[in-house]
């Protein structure tokens, strides 16, 4: 806790400072991986994807960006206008504000402030992420309610339950780690999971948690309506779902929305099971500071590059599979692996 008005007036600075790199990484991060989708899609479908717009495609994004920009905002006249226009608005604060508390790396000193990599330390952390994904539904809701269509209310309907469903399993499934690091604190959770094995195997939760790791896995999916899981935005047979009456810059915050919550997913697991920002590290100081966000990136990435992979190769379930497959399998295994995780770390304590 920052002392006296200098050391004060120091820490809402460099609050600020994150905030503000944190937010441009965010969105740069979200536009790309966008692009990234488009192209890794296209070549597992035999196509190029985007190439006209700048090298590679690269521009690709600003001119998406530029697109909803200038679009006609139309508002229909039958909808309950406020939570109308409440619902985008809500569901994408709630993901930015999750990113926030996910540690990038560890404790960097510029200018003499020596502070976290990440916007905030909490130590209940979390907890808090959990309860801002809960909430997140209720920005989905709202929309298909708001909408006053019978499109739109379906894919909200079948997003709320899917979310609800699934976020059991998916709370379940981190009880494991939470009662190996003993701990809710983000930061502490990576630092246990810090050095190896026989003096090679990372000391990271995945081999700790295998059957976690993939109930969390398969959670994250069907949690940011991804496929094959998608079935609140399923195109073939509810039009669009839930934002089916958004446009322009109202449905690109939906847009936004979602692709930042696969980011924070994507995170989150990287610094639960994948052991965070650990790595090698080497060099002169300002790359030792440089190289446990690089290593926490690259982790990030796969798992960006995984819901990409799975999007163009897997098919969508059926609604009753989908609901089946949370509570008749996903839900004991994750009370199952729970009772076992507590046996054997009582016996070996």
């Amino acid at each position: 806790m920052p002392t006296g008005n200098l050391n004060t007036g120091t820490f809402i600075l460099a609050a600020i400072v994150k905030i503000v790199l944190f937010l441009v990484a965010l969105l740069t991060l979200d536009a790309y991986t966008v692009w990234l989708e488009r192209k890794v899609v296209g070549h597992i479908q035999n196509r190029w994807g985007p190439t006209r717009v700048g090298p590679f495609g690269l521009l690709q994004p600003l001119a998406d960006g530029l697109k909803f920009f200038f679009k006609e905002d139309l508002t229909p006249p039958y909808v309950h206008k406020f939570l109308y226009l409440l619902a985008p608005m809500l569901s994408m604060s709630l993901s930015f504000i999750a990113i926030c508390l996910i540690p990038v790396g560890g404790w960097i000193t510029i200018g003499g402030v020596h502070t976290p990599v990440q916007v905030t330390d909490v130590n209940i952390a979390l907890l808090i992420i959990l309860g801002i994904a809960s909430i997140g539904v209720y920005g989905i809701a709202l929309a298909g309610w708001s909408s006053n269509s019978k499109y739109a209310l379906l894919g909200a309907l079948r997003a709320s339950a899917q979310m609800i469903s699934y976020e059991v399993a998916l709370g379940l499934s981190l009880i494991g780690v939470l009662i190996l690091s003993g701990s809710f604190s983000l930061r502490q959770i990576v630092e246990s999971q810090s050095g190896v094995w026989l003096g090679f195997i990372p000391r990271w939760n995945v081999f700790l948690q295998p059957v976690a790791f993939l109930i969390y896995l398969t959670a994250a999916f069907a949690e940011t309506n991804r496929v094959p899981f998608d079935l609140p935005e399923a195109e073939t047979e509810l039009v669009a779902g839930y934002h089916t009456e958004y446009s322009s810059m109202k449905f690109a915050m939906f847009f936004i929305a979602e692709y930042a919550n696969m980011i924070t997913v994507a995170c989150l697991a990287s610094v639960l099971f994948l052991g965070g920002w650990n790595g090698p590290v080497f060099g002169p100081a300002w790359l030792q500071g440089l190289l446990p966000v690089v290593w926490f990136l690259a982790r990030v990435a796969f798992f960006l590059f995984l819901y990409i992979w799975v999007r163009g190769t897997l098919p969508r379930f059926r609604y009753d599979q989908l609901m089946a497959f949370a509570w008749r399998f996903l839900l004991p295994l994750s009370i199952a692996n729970i009772v076992v995780t507590a046996l054997v770390v009582a016996l070996l304590s």
